[in-house]
């Protein structure tokens, strides 16, 4: 009884930092997950939960049961209660953070993806300079798309929202980038957050239907690559959380400012340097939050 407590208890604290890291923009929860050691549990809970939902849709009532039986439900629960009271204690809290003290957040949380890049390294079964060098591959790569953006797109269509969705859900499971900034990239999260203040129905289904998708095509495949092809995925998220770290370089604008308004630009891609009296705040936080990183990941990897 004393285990399953504490499992549960433990479970609850990895929600509630990935609850944190969700209302962070540039940190994406598939990164929390990879860090606290769940990654690979997390994507075959999703693909199970896909499973129930479509045995539901095909009125196969004997195996939804079946397949509701099965779900890890004490894996579940918790996680999704620490995530849900992690986002509505702490959203406020860190979003009045980032616009007061946007440098030192940002510091705070480079540290922390810096150092989970280690982790993820340190994951794999059989290091070589052959993955060191794709890793630096890929992270070349979204370090340079992550300073690319689009215009926002004012009146956007169905179809491309419904895209918008299914990429940016896609975004969410991996490591590294957060779906809010995918859609920042292509300019539709203005007329995203306009539709959930001003509930317009066509484009939150639409969005939503996308994002179902991507979560039913893309859950399936990152659980089969992850089963067949361990270090080579692994290999690509290193390279996705060490590319990221761009969106959270401290300067000149900390993760960037968020608007709701046309004029919106991704002002976080932005590369720059600080004066020395302003450095050194930022940069405690970044090794505070590192060092953090690593006891825990020792921590985990002394629990599985």
């Amino acid at each position: 009884m004393w285990v399953r407590a504490k499992d549960v208890a433990w479970q609850l604290v990895r929600g509630i930092l990935m609850g944190v890291s969700d209302v962070v923009p540039g940190v994406s929860g598939g990164t929390v997950a990879l860090l606290l050691g769940i990654y690979a549990r997390l994507i075959g809970l999703v693909r199970t939960g896909v499973g129930v939902l479509g045995s539901l849709f095909r009125g196969n009532w004997a195996e939804t049961w079946d397949r509701l039986r099965s779900f890890d439900w004490w894996f579940a629960v918790p996680l999704v209660v620490g995530v849900v009271v992690s986002v509505m204690a702490l959203a406020s809290v860190i979003d009045d953070l980032l616009i007061d003290e946007p440098e030192s957040m940002a510091g705070l949380f480079f540290g922390l993806v810096a150092a989970s890049v280690v982790v993820a390294w340190k994951l794999l079964h059989r290091p070589s300079l052959l993955k060191g060098l794709v890793a630096a591959a890929v992270s070349g790569l979204v370090f340079g798309l992550l300073g690319l953006h689009s215009g926002p797109a004012s009146d956007p269509s169905s179809l491309f929202l419904f895209g918008a969705g299914a990429v940016a859900v896609c975004a969410m499971l991996l490591p590294g980038i957060s779906g809010s900034f995918i859609l920042l990239m292509i300019g539709v999260y203005p007329a995203v957050i306009a539709s959930i203040d001003e509930w317009v129905w066509g484009n939150l289904a639409a969005l939503s239907l996308g994002a179902l998708l991507g979560l039913v095509l893309f859950s399936h495949l990152i659980g089969q690559v992850l089963e067949r092809w361990h270090d080579p995925a692994l290999t690509v998220m290193v390279g996705l959380l060490a590319g990221s770290l761009r969106v959270l370089w401290p300067w000149p604008a900390g993760v960037g400012v968020i608007s709701r308004h046309a004029e919106e630009t991704i002002d976080g891609t932005g590369l720059g340097w600080a004066p020395i009296a302003d450095l050194w705040l930022p940069a405690v936080l970044a090794v505070a939050a590192a060092f953090l990183v690593l006891v825990l990941s020792r921590r985990v990897s002394a629990d599985t």
